[in-house]
């Protein structure tokens, strides 16, 4: 029976929180010729979201800045986007990643599918209000001009946030139904049956997924992700093993996109960025454990293997919870 996983984060609320001595500590830091960027670290990693929001309040009404901006045209570079990503509430962060995937250079499809993919409907549902609020436009309208096909389907039923949620309501018998069902939709290939996966796969419960997938390997003698890798192909296939995957494991999942953000695309920042920040309250610790025994280095070494400087330092005190530890 799936029973989840609980999170763990490398980053907690702080003990003894001194908004005031922080806001202190950050302005003087930036008002430095050179701006004293370990004393950025030490702060702003080392405080949970809601209290970086509550620094960035005290800052503003002692000094009469905004703390994003001043961060902005003091910093550059990757460190910027770790410092600044840092300072913008879950969903704010998501939305505004969102935006940039559509409305940057090219589509960023990889960055649409792990974000709307390992979301539950309540964060889909405050990614929509601040799109909506931040972008004048709704996410599944910039969703639909885009892109394309059953992709574009697919992605809009899940920013819908539709998916069934809850314990306790499992049903074997229409697990088997299910698993019988995208059985024939992996063999079939047509339109009709690729709306049958995404129905299937972006609406039903993880509960019920979880038992729909251990059913599929006794009907067709094959793990799901194979089978449909056998069949699909492109973004629409890279959909929807994200979201049997994410059913599976969301900390193996988000190891998974950090390697190959590593390795098969040459660090691509902005994917282990954005992965280290949305996780590092939630799972990261697990995801660095998974990571590990997946792949051998663990995470910290591989990011000091292609990382450098002030924006190492910033990855590895995410990634071990330690601003002194890297």
């Amino acid at each position: 029976m799936y029973c989840g996983q609980m999170n763990q984060g490398t980053i907690f609320p702080a003990a003894d929180f001194n908004p005031g001595q922080d806001a202190e500590i950050l302005a003087s830091a930036l008002q430095e010729m050179e701006c004293n960027k370990d004393d950025l670290i030490e702060i702003l990693t080392q405080r949970c979201n809601a209290q970086r929001l509550i620094i960035a309040q005290i800052y503003t009404a002692a000094y009469g800045q905004d703390l994003v901006s001043d961060l902005k045209e003091k910093l550059s570079g990757h460190f910027k986007e770790v410092m600044v990503g840092l300072m913008y509430p879950p969903a704010f962060f998501d939305a505004h990643e969102l935006r940039h995937a559509m409305k940057g250079a090219g589509t960023d499809e990889n960055c649409l599918i792990e974000i709307l993919t390992s979301r539950t409907n309540s964060e889909i549902y405050a990614i929509n209000d601040v799109y909506m609020m931040q972008f004048g436009v709704p996410l599944q309208e910039d969703i639909d001009s885009e892109t394309s096909g059953h992709f574009r389907d697919a992605l809009m039923i899940l920013a819908q946030g539709a998916r069934e949620e809850g314990y306790g309501y499992e049903d074997q018998g229409m697990a088997a139904q299910d698993a019988t069902i995208l059985w024939e939709a992996c063999q079939g290939k047509t339109g009709e049956h690729k709306n049958i996966l995404q129905d299937i796969l972006c609406k039903k419960s993880y509960q019920q997924l979880w038992l729909a997938f251990q059913q599929f390997q006794l009907v067709s003698g094959q793990d799901i992700v194979q089978a449909i890798t056998d069949c699909y192909d492109g973004h629409f296939q890279e959909l929807l093993i994200a979201v049997i995957l994410c059913v599976r494991d969301k900390a193996s999942y988000f190891a998974y996109k950090l390697y190959s953000a590593i390795y098969d695309f040459g660090f691509h920042n902005r994917t282990v960025i954005r992965i280290m920040i949305s996780r590092s309250e939630l799972d990261l610790m697990n995801i660095k454990r998974n990571y590990k025994e997946r792949y051998g280095n663990s995470l910290h070494h591989n990011i000091k293997e292609y990382a450098s400087g002030h924006y190492e330092a910033a990855l590895l005190a995410i990634c071990t919870g330690d601003a002194e530890d890297y």
